[in-house]
């Protein structure tokens, strides 16, 4: 048994010296003083970056299919009446969506940026009182209200409630609505004095759009259905210079839900109008985007990068601010993560054990250093 451990004995890497023969020096306690500090301050530094998150990007052929894309915005037009400010939304499936008003709130502003009004798009018609009926008498009492489409029905039941649908009818049936004061509901709604009373305004409009997955667009539109068949509506004809004038700041657009580190190029993105009207564009590459954070939460959201460009009306373009988006068949996952607790071990011994022989060769260089210079004294002495 005491062979066996002789023998563990000749292999230990690191032999005792009696304490009898340290020679402890200033040198080596101001090295030593150094080398714990050096020792702490990288420690430290290791410490927090292994604390720290680091957000890892991995890229795959996006498969998924039949999702939705959401759509968030909020946009500023300094000269465009609310009145006269449409969302219109349409996809190469062919689905469209015209003036749309779910979720879409409205802020009337006055020249200066100032709010007039905010309200829901298609919220607070005034109530109506004895309305015409669609047979041509008033709404008595005990009936129910059902108003002329004046013309423009599409079935022999389908009834028009308010100035809105009369001018949708009229839309869907190519037909120009000349004049609105005739429009029982229109009068009633006072629809042409409200728009006229907007003068001198300008709109920002905000909300959201649910919309198919697949390449298409959005447009704010100037004009809403008063524009049929290439005519203006005669009593707003005069207002035709002022809603065309398509300026716009973009205050934000995003694709999808937040999350940290997202970028939205066109958030605060400001255009004004030069001398002709027009169309302009935007081109945007929308990008599936899967974010994971540390504690593995998911937030699934889109990137987007952007191009622009202007279509003057004298090339046939129709005034309005587009986005023409399309989905990008790649998609990016984000993921955050810790440096493995195995690593942070190993660089934490690199780092004593880096120091401590840096430290130990340096004290001995200045030790030997030293003796030498000690030894040379004393041998000039004697001679």
């Amino acid at each position: 048994m005491n062979a066996v451990f002789n023998k563990l004995r000749s292999l230990d890497a690191y032999p005792k010296v009696n304490e009898d023969f340290y020679n402890r020096t200033l040198s080596g306690g101001v090295v030593t003083i150094v080398s714990v500090a050096v020792m702490l301050f990288l420690f430290i530094s290791e410490l927090s970056l292994y604390l720290y998150t680091v957000t890892e990007s991995q890229l795959l052929v996006d498969t998924s299919r039949g999702e939705t894309l959401h759509i968030n915005f909020d946009v500023t037009f300094p000269y465009v009446r609310c009145s006269m400010l449409s969302l219109d939304a349409m996809d190469i499936s062919g689905e469209q969506h015209l003036d749309i008003r779910h979720n879409i709130m409205k802020k009337r502003i006055d020249s200066h940026g100032n709010v007039v009004e905010v309200k829901q798009d298609g919220i607070g018609a005034p109530k109506i009182e004895r309305p015409l009926q669609k047979h041509g008498g008033r709404l008595g009492h005990d009936e129910e209200y059902c108003g002329s489409c004046f013309g423009a029905e599409e079935s022999d039941d389908q009834c028009c409630n308010s100035c809105e649908e009369v001018r949708e009818a009229y839309r869907k049936k190519g037909w120009a609505l000349s004049n609105m004061d005739l429009i029982d509901q229109c009068q009633r709604e006072g629809y042409v004095q409200k728009v006229k009373d907007e003068e001198g305004e300008g709109c920002n409009i905000l909300g959201s759009l649910e919309v198919n997955k697949v390449a298409g667009n959005f447009h704010f539109a100037t004009g809403k259905s008063f524009l049929q068949s290439a005519m203006f509506l005669a009593d707003l004809l005069a207002l035709q210079d002022n809603h065309l004038n398509i300026s716009h700041q973009i205050n934000k657009l995003s694709f999808g839900a937040h999350f940290p580190g997202l970028v939205n190029p066109l958030d605060g993105v400001k255009w004004v109008q030069g001398p002709s009207h027009g169309m302009y564009q935007y081109f945007v590459k929308v990008v599936p985007t899967i974010y994971r954070d540390i504690r593995g939460h998911v937030t699934y959201s889109n990137q987007y990068s952007v191009t622009e460009h202007f279509k003057s009306s004298e090339q046939g373009a129709v005034p309005g601010v587009f986005f023409f988006y399309d989905i990008s068949p790649i998609k990016v996952i984000f993921k955050e993560q810790h440096i493995p607790f195995l690593h942070f071990l190993t660089s934490v011994c690199a780092i004593i054990g880096g120091v401590f022989t840096v430290a130990g060769i340096v004290d001995s260089s200045i030790y030997y250093g030293q003796r030498t210079i000690k030894k040379k004294m004393e041998l000039g002495k004697y001679r």
